[in-house]
């Protein structure tokens, strides 16, 4: 198979992975939004260590662990998680293969270890009514 050519530069294409944020992205702040006007704020950690997979909202009284998944990077079943890549395309069937793996293996853990989970997916947090009412039912349950 040949080698796809990239158009960007290597320069370029370093400060354009260097953009991709990894924390505090608009997905992550929107859902902390819907948290706190659901009635949870300040009953939350950010990213906890302690816990495989570090969730992104943890409500250690609860029991309860939240992810926000960028539905590209984890592969969800929307149009923008289901956009192939044209260049790597081997790489990137791959790296998302790997995060679904991960994530699957991830919330077994935490159920096992007696923790809820909640997986929003990015295409989610745009109605914030909607995500208020899903983040409301799962912490309330």
């Amino acid at each position: 198979m040949p080698a796809t050519h990239d158009v960007f530069t290597p320069a370029k294409r370093s400060a354009v992975m260097r953009a991709v944020k990894s924390s505090n992205t608009h997905p992550e702040r929107a859902v902390r939004a819907a948290a706190c006007a659901a009635g949870y704020a300040r009953r939350y950690r950010l990213n906890t260590s302690k816990l495989p997979g570090k969730p992104d909202l943890v409500f250690s009284s609860l029991r309860k662990a939240v992810f926000v998944h960028g539905c590209f990077w984890h592969g969800h079943d929307c149009k923008r998680g289901a956009r192939q890549p044209k260049n790597n395309a081997d790489y990137w069937r791959g790296k998302i293969g790997r995060n679904r793996n991960r994530d699957a293996e991830t919330l077994r853990a935490l159920t096992a270890a007696g923790w809820s989970t909640l997986v929003v997916w990015e295409c989610e947090t745009r109605d914030a009514s909607a995500l208020e009412r899903k983040l409301s039912a799962f912490l309330s349950r």
